[in-house]
């Protein structure tokens, strides 16, 4: 049994841990470190923040939104993060995540969700897939991982709620 709740500043070394795991595949991300708490906290929206909590009261994963702008035309369009410990995958923890971080978001009057995606991390392709997400392009060479050129897919969801007027 799975519970979420609002990502926490205490929650910080749990969720900082699970980013590591993520890096530590080197399909996940292009960074290379997890940051501090502080700088952390102010690249992610606040109310759109959330950690899935495990039976044992343990944190098994964390998703969040970052937004793409800070021009006001963009309030509504942000990135998606979903990260789920390794003790987890495969057991739907990200499912759970994403599908509460898309009705919260939509609550809050996002209009646009957008993940990039390394093409060849086909679970995590899947899980937003799955979730109302398509690929819309790829952005070749977008960045260096340990010396070598990474291509990202772009993928995006468009709410049928939200912003549709």
């Amino acid at each position: 049994m799975i519970t979420i709740r609002i990502l926490e500043g205490a929650d910080w070394q749990a969720v900082r841990e699970i980013y590591i795991q993520g890096i530590a595949t080197g399909e996940a991300t292009l960074e290379t470190s997890a940051p501090d708490w502080e700088i952390w906290d102010q690249a992610h929206v606040t109310e759109l923040r959330f950690v899935a909590i495990a039976e044992n009261g343990g944190i098994a994963g964390w998703t969040a939104l970052t937004p793409v702008s800070g021009r006001c035309v963009y309030a509504g369009v942000a990135e998606v993060s979903v990260y789920v410990g390794s003790d987890f995958r495969g057991q739907k923890v990200g499912d759970l995540l994403l599908k509460h971080l898309i009705q919260e978001s939509e609550k809050n009057g996002y209009w646009t969700l957008q993940a990039g995606i390394f093409p060849e991390n086909l679970a995590s392709i899947r899980l937003h897939e799955k979730n109302g997400f398509r690929i819309i392009g790829y952005r070749e060479n977008i960045g260096k991982m340990n010396g070598i050129w990474r291509n990202v897919n772009l993928l995006e969801r468009r709410s049928k709620v939200s912003g549709v007027d």
